[in-house]
């Protein structure tokens, strides 16, 4: 490993950090697990609460919804009331919604609820890095790996935790993200210190003046598309793969695991060797033919592409990412609000469509949609690779940034 790589920069650090900064980076991967806690056990919710495919995907739905639309909120408040505040009021409001989550007596109930809960996780996601990052011990590089790794861990265990949990009811998992969310607000109250605020306060159109910027607007236009795609797998494959929460959740497991290791370890390294914008196109494309041949293969095909499409996703997320935070001249946190506020609508929009679509057509026909999405975004990158490129040619000048969720 070169002496300049970020890995190997932040390998003796990593581990020795200060105990909130350990709190925050536990308190973020049951934020994440938040995101696939409810894959494995959608079935179970629709048979529970006597509800259809449709009616059950407005939960991913409501939530990244709100998730969008507070993206435009969390910098207005997180610069006038300060980080430790911002993520002490996301993690109460999980707290909250998660366990009204598991009382929930009907889907419209639910549904709702998760709306509550993705205000909450937006105002913790969006301040957790920041936060990280001025805590951490060790430089920016080691804060990164720790949130990057915190990211990836999130996404492999929630689905694990959700067919653990919900094997017995699909009440449990919700019941056992405020828990452990409580824990997390208690460690952060008591070993995070308020954290300095901007010299400048954030107001709620900066992010969507920072859209104006021709780069960010493909970037985000481009992960607009590549999210419908992402989010179709995540939210619409459990009822076709129709397997048992503990079934499910094995194999959205090892998705979860994929994504994480080609997120922390593969794409920086294809990103050194071909470029980041052939990356990214080359990956959305073979993630198009991935979920179409997961659309219309047999069983055990679909099991085999939903596990691997966890690779390209890994690979997609850091690269937009870098895309988001370095091809404006905006301030990272506004041009991370920005890019987010674009992509989580069609976070919002798949979960919603994908099952309708069925509906009006037939079970093969929302991954060829999805395939289409992921066809769309490569083909904005490759268009508008002149406004992308000086993210590109930056690339080997900095350490890797984190996600930008």
């Amino acid at each position: 490993m070169r002496r300049d790589d970020p890995l190997d920069e932040g390998a003796g650090s990593i581990l020795r950090q200060p105990r909130a900064v350990w709190a925050t980076a536990g308190a973020s991967v049951v934020a994440f697990m938040g995101i696939g806690l409810v894959d494995p056990i959608l079935p179970s919710i629709a048979k529970g609460l006597d509800a259809s495919p449709s009616q059950v995907s407005l939960l991913f739905t409501s939530y990244f919804l709100i998730t969008a639309v507070a993206m435009l909120v969390t910098g207005f408040v997180s610069s006038r009331i300060g980080g430790r505040r911002t993520l002490l009021a996301g993690l109460a409001l999980v707290v909250v919604f998660a366990a009204l989550s598991g009382t929930s007596g009907s889907v419209g109930e639910l549904v709702g609820f998760r709306a509550g809960w993705g205000l909450g996780n937006a105002l913790f996601v969006s301040t957790s890095l920041a936060v990280i990052v001025g805590a951490a011990a060790g430089g920016s590089a080691a804060a990164i790996l720790l949130y990057e790794s915190a990211l990836g861990l999130g996404m492999a265990c929630g689905p694990l935790v959700g067919a653990l949990l919900g094997d017995a009811s699909w009440r449990y998992p919700f019941f056992g993200t405020a828990a452990l969310m409580a824990a997390g607000f208690l460690c952060i109250a008591a070993f995070l210190k308020e954290q300095p605020r901007p010299a400048r306060k954030t107001s709620l159109l900066d992010p969507l003046r920072a859209l104006g910027h021709g780069g960010l607007a493909s970037a985000a236009a481009s992960a607009f598309f590549y999210n419908y795609a992402f989010f179709t797998v995540l939210a619409f494959t459990p009822f076709v793969l129709d397997m048992t929460p503990y079934a499910s959740g094995a194999v959205f497991f090892a998705w979860g695991v994929l994504l994480a290791v080609f997120s922390v370890l593969v794409a920086p390294r294809l990103q050194e060797r071909f470029g980041s914008l052939r990356v990214l196109g080359g990956s959305l494309l073979l993630l198009a033919a991935d979920v179409v041949v997961l659309g219309y293969g047999d069983h055990t095909t679909a099991v085999v592409c939903t596990i691997l499409s966890g690779a390209f996703i890994g690979v997609n997320n850091t690269v937009y990412t870098e895309l988001a935070l370095g091809v404006s001249d905006a301030p990272r946190p506004v041009a991370s609000a920005g890019y987010n506020f674009v992509r989580w609508f069609a976070a919002a929009a798949a979960p919603w469509l994908a099952p309708r679509i069925e509906e009006w057509s037939d079970a093969h026909m929302p991954f060829v949609v999805a395939g289409a999405a992921a066809v769309a975004g490569a083909a904005i990158v490759g268009v508008r690779r002149r406004s992308l490129t000086r993210e590109a040619e930056a690339h080997r000048a900095r350490p890797r940034p984190a996600y930008a969720g």
